[in-house]
């Protein structure tokens, strides 16, 4: 039973975030729908933005929705199998898999249920930068695959260590 408990961490990230993310987008849709709401004025703001293509607002045309839906999938079916590579006792792997999974998950639901777009609610600036308006699964989505990024080069590292300590064994 112990090898499963690492994986239940990464299905305990994933279903977390798809529920905090749907219940926030729900709320700025409730709330939000007849003006923006500042927080820290005016660094950080709360208003409702439909977002009908990617990250940052990457968008190819009338297809948008179906183009970044298709993508959610395979990149889902790509991390799915990730997931069942990594060993239970990885649980940092996991977890990192685990948010972007979910992050991927709440966007989707956003562009299946509507053709409006995905809701974006967080709205950055510092000084004249605006960072583009994004919601918890992007946050779960771009810190996710940072930390998942390290974790790969981590493990690249070590394999390209443990081949220079042990050349023989590498070779077949």
């Amino acid at each position: 039973m112990r090898s499963s408990n690492g994986k239940l961490l990464f299905w305990w990230v994933l279903i977390s975030v798809v529920v905090v993310d749907f219940i926030t987008k729900r709320l700025a849709v409730a709330y939000l729908s007849s003006g923006a709401f500042p927080i820290l004025r005016p660094s950080l703001v709360l208003r409702l933005v439909y977002n009908p293509g990617a990250a940052f607002g990457i968008h190819v045309g009338d297809y948008s929705r179906w183009v970044f839906m298709v993508l959610a999938l395979v990149a889902l079916v790509v991390l799915g199998a990730m997931v069942r590579q990594t060993l239970p006792t990885q649980r940092f792997r996991l977890l990192t898999l685990g948010l972007v999974c979910g992050g991927a998950v709440g966007n989707l639901l956003d562009r299946i249920r509507s053709p409006q777009g995905v809701v974006d609610f967080i709205d950055v600036w510092i000084g004249k930068f605006h960072w583009p308006t994004f919601n918890v699964a992007d946050m779960a989505v771009s810190c996710g695959a940072i930390a998942l990024a390290l974790v790969l080069w981590s493990e690249g590292e070590k394999t390209a260590t443990e081949e220079s300590v042990h050349p023989a064994e590498a070779s077949p």
